[in-house]
């Protein structure tokens, strides 16, 4: 009887480490801290702990360089067939896996969900003579080489807006002075020392320094004006482009078939929680929730668009 007494909170004791050694997910994060990505995912786990759709413990990875390549080509090594690791991504590393001919097969990984999107505007320095994006493209017909404008990643969305907007004004792309920088304060930076002619990034990164009056932003890549910014559209200026930086998250390839639904459903119940829209909302990012298959479904179309641009762009072969 005794013996039994002192087995028994063994076994739960036991039953607790096994289940806690469990509840482990391992998120790779392919950026440095402080950006977007970053954001995205521990902002992510924190919503879902709040909402009680995961409490299990998580170990986040930091891994930046070449628009997230490195960081997921080291998950895709490390972490294949394993139930419980995922990857904050988004669309710069879509045309970065294309523009470093990059061996990552996004249709390998197992798309849990896509979860937000940011539009990108572009600014210049409160002081800059180009008063409208207008006068802007018209420095870049003028001498595109000698207008340079900063943005995030080679082959990055920042990039691929520059690239659009030229090949909608007629700019040829391939004489095209664009500076990868390593942050949206960088690229303010360039802006307001005259490094730069102008930058592109995320309303979010771009809106505390415009209200400071450091820059002045000229236009926004969304569809429709965007509420509390009086900027115009790009396609209101003239101009055919409308990008989003979208992110999600995505499976290891392999990962079994139970844990990835499981994941799907946290993901696909996380995006109607208080908890999830008040991140949104405090971050400056728009909803555009996809699950699943759904989201594989728009991976492969956004892989061959993007793709498609840098192409004929010159930017990749």
């Amino acid at each position: 009887m005794r013996l039994k007494s002192f087995l028994l909170p063994l076994a739960i004791m036991a039953a607790a480490f096994i289940s806690s050694a469990q509840a482990q997910v391992n998120v790779m994060l392919p950026a440095n801290p402080g950006g977007g990505w970053d954001a995205t995912g521990r902002q992510a786990f924190q919503a879902l702990n709040a909402a009680g759709l995961y409490k299990g413990g998580v170990n986040f990875t930091n891994k930046g360089g070449a628009g997230g390549t490195i960081g997921l080509a080291e998950f895709q090594r490390q972490q294949a067939g394993k139930p419980d690791a995922l990857a904050v991504f988004g669309a710069i590393t879509v045309g970065s896996i294309v523009l470093n001919n990059s061996p990552i097969d996004l249709a390998k990984f197992r798309p849990v969900a896509r979860l937000t999107a940011e539009y990108l505007v572009i600014a210049v320095a409160q002081n800059s003579p180009h008063k409208t994006l207008q006068d802007l493209v018209a420095a870049l017909k003028s001498n595109p080489g000698g207008t340079a404008v900063g943005g995030g990643s080679a082959g990055g969305v920042d990039h691929i807006a520059l690239a659009l907007l030229a090949q909608s004004a007629g700019v040829p792309v391939a004489e095209l002075n664009y500076i990868p920088q390593t942050s949206g304060a960088e690229t303010v930076t360039g802006i307001v020392n005259g490094t730069l002619t102008a930058g592109f990034s995320g309303i979010s990164e771009f809106a505390q320094f415009a209200e400071q009056g450091r820059v002045r932003i000229l236009a926004i890549t969304s569809a429709e004006r965007v509420k509390g910014l009086e900027v115009p559209t790009f396609k209101e200026a003239g101009f055919d482009v409308e990008i989003a930086n979208w992110r999600g998250i995505l499976g290891a390839p392999g990962m079994p078939e139970d844990n990835y639904a499981a994941w799907v459903d946290r993901f696909t119940k996380l995006s109607e929680t208080p908890a999830w829209k008040g991140v949104l909302e405090k971050q400056g990012w728009d909803a555009f929730f996809l699950p699943g298959q759904q989201f594989g479904t728009f991976i492969a179309a956004e892989s061959e668009r993007i793709g498609k641009i840098l192409k004929e762009a010159g930017l990749a072969q």
